[in-house]
């Protein structure tokens, strides 16, 4: 009589195999499902990260053809236009007229305006990486100029050296051309695209003024010209040649198109 209550609690106490397989099950398909969701997310992210690449890829090339547009004024006009300046006074209102300048580029520039947007690419993020480049290269030709060390060459070759420059945040040797190439040929252009985007690519944080506000990224932008130009002034100053031993140069050549750039500070 007192034995037979305990087999339904012994029963009780040891259900079923069938009962313990779930929770295993379960956290297989959790598994499988945390895996998949894993490889969707590296997919985008891959699918994401080209689209990004291919867009600064476009810029890159665009910034390439709009430089030889890009309108210089030689040493002389420039002395016209600031009558009394010596070298390092000039230098000093180029740089702030360009630093007032990228501070001030939206999505309206003469540069953006004749680009299609590149693939993943904002319209205010594209119009102002271009926007900057242009000024950014306009600058750094006209400090070439205030300096006394005008790269040789033609219009297309003069524009490859101050892309390299640019790029690569250096002044131009004239006296050293192995440090710079002209030849704007198949290897130049991938060489120049490369240190475009990894330039680009590092400056994006910096260019965002519609996302983290117009005061900061005219903040972001204006300091960013100015540490540029420092670095280029300092190159430059080393090998600079006094306005009284310059030789008499040409006046430089026009570009059959200019570049306009318009929403910039009277006399950029």
């Amino acid at each position: 009589m007192t034995g037979a209550p305990l087999e339904p609690a012994a029963d009780r106490e040891n259900p079923p195999a069938p009962a313990q397989h779930p929770a295993p099950v379960a956290r297989r398909r959790a598994a499988v499902i945390r895996e998949k969701a894993r490889d969707l997310a590296r997919e985008g992210a891959r699918k994401g990260g080209s689209r990004a690449r291919a867009g600064l890829a476009y810029l890159a090339d665009r910034i390439i053809e709009i430089a030889p547009r890009i309108p210089v004024r030689d040493l002389a006009t420039l002395r016209g236009q600031f009558p009394g300046l010596g070298p390092e006074e000039l230098a000093d209102k180029l740089v702030a007229g360009a630093a007032a300048g990228t501070s001030t580029v939206g999505a309206g520039i003469g540069a953006a305006a004749m680009l299609p947007v590149p693939p993943a690419m904002p319209t205010e993020l594209a119009a102002e990486i271009t926007g900057v480049a242009a000024i950014e290269l306009k600058l750094i030709a006209e400090l070439h100029e205030v300096y006394g060390v005008r790269p040789p060459g033609n219009l297309k070759a003069r524009s490859a050296a101050y892309l390299s420059s640019w790029s690569g945040e250096r002044g131009i040797d004239v006296m050293k051309p192995s440090t710079y190439d002209t030849a704007m040929g198949g290897h130049m252009k991938r060489r120049l695209r490369q240190q475009i985007m990894k330039r680009m690519v590092r400056d994006l944080p910096n260019l965002m003024p519609f996302m983290v506000g117009a005061t900061v990224g005219a903040v972001m932008n204006r300091r960013d010209t100015k540490r540029l130009a420092a670095r280029i002034r300092a190159d430059l100053r080393k090998i600079q040649v006094p306005w009284d031993e310059l030789p008499e140069l040409p006046p430089l050549e026009k570009p059959a198109e200019p570049l306009r750039l318009r929403e910039l500070p009277d006399g950029l």
